[in-house]
């Protein structure tokens, strides 16, 4: 079997209906979304079953319902005949970051939803307080983007936030930063798509929640995972709780550097990706980073019958 490693999905994955089908075809996945509605002390089952979507799209709801619905396919895909041989790594994309150390035996699941949960709304309650956004600027290269938000932080706190994939970066600061950001874009012959976010994640401006997660992550138990998962803001393999819980931390203000921790997989010898969640965000992003290494996609039940068969 292809040298495998998972990914987990992140946020603005989510749609009315995730984890149903999963749920009415696997006893395993349907114990997950019962124990979460314990653990968030609210009926996140049938948001995410029901919606609606207005709700679904709250960063504070959005988050626990990935990593539900995550866990969920995860629990299911374990319980059947799985993938074969044991993963060979893990990760996930700022959320999904989570999800890969739940998955990987680093934190058990209550834990980490009530992680999720509190991060949720931590990151509601700093864009709340100092509001921003967030912009997608398509065909740059990353010279060009650090260019862009250096001209645009005459307006305000700007930087990148995500390095998704080749021509796609995200940046993120103050709204009339982004306002400027979008013009400059689009002079330079670029593309900007404005992303529909609660606030300027993964900037400075996230400082306040950055350090109310520092706290609970503090009191939280980690171990080191079963297997090696890459963390979002250095591209190195996570080990002790301290630099976990550090980490974990630093994602909240510093870049996804999501297209290097792929090409450092990659590099050393992943021949396959499976995504588990909902949507097909990740496997989008792999098609552009390298084409010629597949990603098998388990966000639906026939999705994982087929895998099982």
């Amino acid at each position: 079997m292809p040298k495998t490693a998972i990914l987990f999905a992140g946020q603005g994955a989510q749609s009315v209906g995730m984890g149903r089908d999963i749920a009415e075809s696997s006893s395993p996945a349907a114990e997950i979304f019962e124990r979460a509605n314990e653990v968030v002390g609210y009926d996140i089952k049938k948001l995410c079953f029901e919606g609606p979507p207005e709700k679904l799209e709250q960063t504070d709801i959005q988050q626990p319902a990935i990593f539900t619905t995550s866990a969920a396919i995860w629990q299911a895909l374990n319980s059947g005949r799985g993938i074969g041989e044991a993963p060979v790594a893990m990760a996930g994309l700022s959320l999904g970051e989570y999800t890969a150390l739940y998955a990987a035996g680093s934190v058990d699941f209550d834990d980490a939803l009530r992680l999720v949960k509190r991060r949720g709304e931590l990151m509601q309650a700093a864009s709340n307080a100092i509001p921003g956004g967030m912009v997608t600027a398509l065909g740059l290269d990353p010279g060009k983007v650090q260019s862009i938000c250096q001209a645009a932080s005459s307006a305000g706190t700007i930087g990148p936030a995500n390095f998704n994939c080749p021509g796609q970066i995200v940046i993120s600061g103050a709204g009339k930063a982004c306002d400027l950001a979008e013009k400059l874009i689009e002079e330079a012959s670029g593309r900007a798509v404005r992303l529909k976010v609660a606030g300027a994640f993964h900037s400075p401006l996230m400082k306040p929640a950055a350090e109310s997660l520092a706290q609970i992550l503090a009191d939280t138990p980690f171990e080191t995972p079963k297997i090696p998962i890459i963390a979002n803001v250095n591209c190195e393999f996570h080990g002790q709780a301290v630099n976990i819980r550090q980490w974990l931390t630093d994602q909240l203000t510093q870049p996804i550097r999501w297209q290097e921790s792929m090409e450092r997989l990659i590099s050393q010898g992943v021949e396959q990706f499976i995504e588990i969640g909902p949507g097909k965000v990740l496997t989008g992003l792999m098609r552009k980073i390298d084409r010629k290494i597949p990603v098998i996609n388990l966000s639906t039940a026939d999705a994982l019958t087929q895998v099982a068969a």
